[in-house]
């Protein structure tokens, strides 16, 4: 087997969210305990730091494995979605797992495999903590997939959970209210072991309380502990001054992973280091210093207010639900601008009209269709963008629109934005 008809075998064998949707979830742990058992528990041959949220977790978990690795540990670091190759959800100490690897799991365990018949998702969490296992990491960070409960990645016993943002995503499966998806967020908070809320919202803080308190486990609210304060941009650079309480903590951290959003995950991480800390996982300032600056050296995070060019100035961010939706609105109107030449895409599982309707009115909006079963057809659409009134054109890919939009913004001194899904902006990172 080649590294090609692996890949193939993983997504044409198995169902994968990431492309079809719904018909790829699973409601249970049952899967991901059976492959367990088939790898002898190699979830329990390392430490971890479990991170759920619907927005920041994956700048969270690379923040975090940054640190850590700068710390002089091994590190694992699992995420996803995966934005070119699958081997970005199986990352050890910055690099990806390698091909080989893929290829040896697949043509040793196949057969159980298709006994078990676990989901994509299901079968890339088994494969990470084989690898972590394996290669003798130090310390994983586990991002969750989906909410957190009944998540795959729901089998670890960690040092630490960290849950970041809660916002309105995933509702047919989390539920339609935010204290109901944060209750499933807050699934993956476990008996006696602290867990840190990157942000209080009024809304769902009572949820993490009362999980903690029925857990027996300490909660923190990192921005209660802590603050940025004096935030300004520097050549592509988040640079802010970090106070614990009325005193300052850290002055002129420089972080690379931009947009105002970082700030919030940035307090979550410190928060996250101050705990470990205090259950003797002893991480130095310059540990913390260093990781947050050198993330995107040690764990490169792509489509995170990421500058592709600019001439025209060309940005792209994976935000796709409200919040998301919400920060990239905001964040465009700190920008000068002549025109906005916006580059739109989504699933065909999102409330597309709330979505339509929060964007700007006054933008030229170049729609396309991401190369997934899932994605929303563009005639589709363009019919919602006609309903709404917004000035709008048709491509037949990503790439075409992302090429109009840049060649309209040349001419006019604009601004060009991708985004409105993760994979709309996977396509052209």
């Amino acid at each position: 087997m080649k590294y090609q008809e692996a890949t193939e075998y993983l997504y044409n064998a198995l169902p994968i969210f990431q492309r079809v949707g719904a018909p790829a979830y699973k409601a249970d742990l049952g899967n991901t305990l059976a492959l367990m058992e088939m790898l002898d528990n190699p979830e329990k041959k390392f430490k971890t730091i479990h991170v759920a949220g619907t927005n920041g977790k994956g700048s969270t978990s690379s923040f975090l494995a940054s640190i850590l690795k700068e710390n002089g540990s091994i590190v694992g670091l699992h995420t996803s979605p995966h934005l070119k190759d699958i081997r970005e959800r199986i990352m050890l100490n910055g690099k990806m797992c390698g091909k080989i690897y893929i290829i040896d799991f697949l043509n040793k365990y196949k057969q159980e495999i298709e006994q078990i018949k676990p989901s994509f998702f299901e079968l890339m969490v088994a494969m990470a903590f084989n690898y972590f296992a394996i290669k003798n990491a130090d310390i994983a960070v586990i991002e969750v997939g989906m909410g957190g409960r009944l998540d795959s990645t729901n089998v670890i016993s960690p040092l630490l959970s960290i849950i970041t943002n809660i916002s309105y995503d995933h509702m047919q499966f989390l539920g339609s209210t935010l204290p109901l998806i944060a209750k499933e967020k807050a699934g993956i908070i476990k008996e006696n072991t602290p867990v840190v809320i990157s942000q209080t919202q009024k809304e769902v803080k009572d949820v993490f309380i009362k999980k903690a308190k029925q857990t027996n486990s300490k909660i923190i609210f990192a921005d209660t502990m802590f603050s940025c304060q004096n935030v300004r941009y520097d050549k592509n650079n988040l640079i802010i001054d970090i106070y614990k309480n009325d005193d300052i903590f850290i002055k002129d951290l420089i972080s690379p992973l931009c947009g105002d959003y970082q700030l919030k995950n940035i307090l979550g991480v410190i928060a996250a280091t101050e705990v470990l800390n205090n259950h003797k996982y002893y991480i130095g300032m310059a540990s913390i210093i260093n990781g947050i600056k050198n993330v995107q050296k040690n764990f490169p995070l792509n489509g995170r207010w990421q500058t592709l060019s600019t001439s025209p100035l060309t940005i792209c961010d994976t935000g796709h639900n409200e919040d998301g939706l919400t920060f990239v609105i905001n964040q465009l109107k700190k920008i000068k601008y002549s025109h906005l030449h916006f580059v739109f895409g989504v699933v065909n599982d999102k409330d597309v009209d709330k979505e339509i309707s929060m964007l700007p009115i006054d933008a030229t909006y170049y729609l396309c269709k991401a190369d997934i079963p899932r994605g929303l057809d563009v005639n589709v659409l363009a019919n919602k963008f006609h309903k709404h009134k917004l000035d709008y054109k048709t491509y037949p890919s990503v790439k075409h629109a992302l090429e109009a939009a840049q060649n309209d913004a040349l001419s006019t001194k604009g601004l060009v934005f991708v985004g409105g899904s993760t994979y709309t902006v996977a396509e052209i990172v």
